[in-house]
C-alpha cells in the first residue's frame, strides 16, 4: 500500500509540475495507453471483462480526445486549430466504431495517426527545451 502512495504522490508531483507541452504530451501517452489497453481486451476469453476492457480503455481514451479539444487556441493559430479538432473528431468517430462493432482495426487507425503526432509534439518539445537550455 505504502508504494501505491508513493507511486501516486509522484503522478501527481508530475502533472502539478510539468510544462502545458509536456501535459499534451502525456495525454498523448495515456491517450495510446488505454488505446492499447483496448486491445489487450481483446484477448480476454471471457466475454463480460473483455468488453469492459475494451469499453472502458476506448472511454477513457475518448475523454481525453475531448481533453485535447479543450486545450486547443484558436487566437494562435484558427486553421491548425479547426484541422486539429476535426482530427481528434475522426478519432472519437473511430473509437466509438471500435466499440460498437468491438473491432480492433479503427482503434489501430487511431493508434497510428497519435503516435505520429505524439511523436512530432515530443521532438518539438525537445527542440524547445535544447533552444531554452542554451539561451
Amino acid at each position: 500500500m505504502k508504494h501505491k502512495n508513493c507511486a501516486l504522490a509522484y503522478r501527481a508531483n508530475s502533472i502539478n509540475t510539468a510544462t502545458p507541452g509536456r501535459l499534451i504530451l502525456m495525454l498523448f501517452d495515456g491517450a495510446l495507453r488505454f488505446m492499447n489497453g483496448a486491445i489487450t481486451g481483446f484477448e480476454d476469453q471471457n466475454v463480460i471483462a473483455r468488453n469492459t476492457a475494451i469499453h472502458n480503455n476506448l472511454i477513457k481514451t475518448q475523454a481525453i480526445f475531448c481533453e485535447l479539444q479543450a486545450s486547443l487556441d484558436p487566437a494562435h493559430d484558427p486553421d491548425f486549430c479547426q484541422r486539429m479538432h476535426d482530427l481528434y473528431d475522426f478519432m472519437r468517430d473511430q473509437l466509438r466504431k471500435a466499440n460498437l462493432q468491438k473491432a480492433v482495426e479503427p482503434i489501430r487507425i487511431v493508434i497510428e495517426l497519435l503516435t505520429s503526432i505524439r511523436d512530432a509534439w515530443a521532438e518539438m518539445l525537445e527542440q524547445v527545451e535544447v533552444n531554452a537550455s542554451a539561451a
